[in-house]
């Protein structure tokens, strides 16, 4: 174990620790309030919040996930910024200020205003249900870099053990501070990645033979017959999964994601309610975007220059001389970890892995208190309501703390579950990623669509959509498929046409429920 890391690593591997550990000491103040615990009292500068919205959008999932996409693919997946755009306006404009107007800890009480508090309830299982699936897919991938640090393969015992490893510790260093904590590391922690990605390419670029403009042009050409690895838009007509990244699939499935996970998903929107004010929300969001770009340029260009190292030897072998030309011959979802391993110079292979961590660590942190407080602010509160009790607001952070406890748990059983899942699909990570957010927010889209441009909808047309919009991109699955139709009626569904599909039908269905009158409010959110 940690066989091949030098001396000079395991220095570094002292620092982080220590500025760690020293963060965490600074960060872990005590919250006294839930108002403190989960909306950090309103008081959090915005770039902080761009940055933590960032660093919880991508983490772990652009860590592996980028390197990978550029390795088996182009540069498609930057186009699908052009529906975050889309979708951060429609949120700035239709969401944001009634989260503010209405003073929420989590973003499912506004459908407390229109449906009553089973609605809202209702809304915060789906959430935490998808959210759940999401979550955990990202810790899988996390779990899958460890792994190959700790034990060197990706055997299931040792993603597992790798799984509880990160659960554990993201647990300890996040439990006490609430979202402040939360904010403040995903800020540590994504400069400390970014700054291993660009080490990463400075080293790779430097071991390839070539200047810039001939290792353009390999890249235009990589193959006979093969596409170019530079194309950013791909106008093709495809509804299968390989045209998830195509311009028609960006603007209508991309745009529908963005606006689930930037305005109805706890996780990020936890943290735009940390502003003080509903405009310096929304700049936060829109900065966020603007940092993505950049960002994920830098994973998918790790992955070109990967492809290059490995699947060009006419190119590296005038480089290695005597010395055998590079190989790879593992699983595609390990070329980052195996370059990271085997070919990276002492103290920079530290600093590398010591990025994929901190990427890690962020995936986690960024789950464990937006999840705790939908358990606890949107079910349990009230139901300890319900029952007459009263409570000291120290007791519900408190609860929310021990409602952490339960989200890692449960999160590290859902990342094992991830293993066989994409192992079984061989799906490409950042598809994978994105792919299983889908169960949650197709229902979720169709409820908030009605609540916010109709007076249509009740409280049972409400959990009917919810239901239905989980279980039609479950019955798209080439699994489900499997199992329910012949051969010859199966077919390949990307993942943005199930979102599509499913937000449609659950848009109906909501809408078709009679509104009951004595429980609309005077508040008319269709204006």
């Amino acid at each position: 174990m940690l066989g091949h890391y030098s001396l000079a690593d395991i220095l570094v591997f002292i620092a982080y620790a220590l500025l760690l550990f020293g963060s965490g000491w600074v960060f872990n103040r005590r919250s006294q309030s839930t108002q403190d615990y989960f909306l950090g009292g309103n008081k959090m500068p915005m770039w902080v919040v761009a940055i933590s919205v960032l660093a919880t959008s991508q983490s772990a999932a652009t860590f592996l996930g980028g390197p990978d996409q550029g390795y088996r693919g182009d540069l498609t997946y930057l186009a699908t910024n052009l529906g975050a755009f889309i979708a951060v306006a429609f949120v700035a404009v239709f969401l944001i200020p009634k989260f503010y107007q209405q003073r929420v800890f989590t973003v499912y009480e506004l459908l407390e205003q229109r449906f009553g508090e089973r609605s809202k309830r209702e809304a915060g299982l789906m959430y935490l249900f998808g959210r759940i699936f999401a979550s955990g897919a990202r810790l899988y991938m996390a779990a899958l870099a460890v792994a190959m640090i700790l034990f060197g393969n990706i055997e299931a015992s040792s993603v597992i053990t790798a799984t509880l490893i990160l659960a554990a510790v993201g647990l300890v260093y996040t439990v006490y501070g609430g979202i402040r904590t939360v904010i403040y590391s995903d800020v540590l922690q994504a400069c400390v990645y970014i700054g291993a990605a660009l080490a990463v390419i400075y080293v790779l670029y430097s071991a390839i033979p070539l200047s810039f403009a001939e290792l353009l042009e390999v890249l235009r050409h990589p193959a006979p017959d093969a596409s170019s690895k530079l194309r950013l838009i791909d106008t093709s007509v495809d509804f299968s999964s390989a045209g998830v990244f195509n311009l028609w699939s960006v603007l209508t499935g991309f745009v529908l994601l963005n606006i689930a996970a930037f305005g109805l998903d706890q996780d990020m929107t936890q943290r735009v309610l940390t502003c003080k004010d509903a405009k310096e929300g929304s700049k936060a969001l829109l900065l966020s975007v603007v940092m993505v770009i950049p960002v994920m340029l830098l994973f998918i260009i790790i992955g070109l220059l990967l492809y290059v190292f490995y699947q060009r030897p006419d190119v590296m072998a005038s480089a290695a001389g005597d010395a055998p030309v590079p190989t790879f011959a593992g699983e595609a979802v390990t070329i980052f970890m195996y370059y990271v391993l085997t070919e990276i110079p002492a103290g920079v292979k530290g600093l590398v892995t010591v990025g994929i961590i901190a990427a890690a660590l962020s995936t986690l942190n960024s789950g464990l208190n937006s999840m705790s407080s939908v358990l606890i602010q949107d079910i349990y509160r009230p139901w300890q309501q319900r029952k007459g009790r009263q409570h000291s607001d120290q007791h519900y952070v408190r609860a929310g703390q021990f409602g952490m406890a339960v989200v890692a748990t449960g999160l590290a059983l859902m990342a094992c579950l991830c293993y066989y899942w994409q192992q079984y699909t061989d799906t490409p990570l950042l598809q994978f990623a994105l792919s299983v957010m889908v169960f949650s927010y197709s229902g979720l889209l169709g409820v908030y669509f009605v609540t916010l441009f109709t007076q249509r909808g009740n409280r049972y047309s409400v959990t009917a959509a919810l239901v239905v919009g989980f279980l039609v991109p479950l019955l798209m699955q080439p699994y489900t498929q499997a199992l329910l139709l012949p051969e010859h009626w199966q077919m390949s569904i990307g993942f943005t046409w199930q979102l599509v599909i499913g937000t449609f039908i659950s848009t109906l269905i909501c809408w078709a429920g009679k509104p009951h009158h004595a429980t609309l409010k005077q508040d008319n959110y269709a204006r």
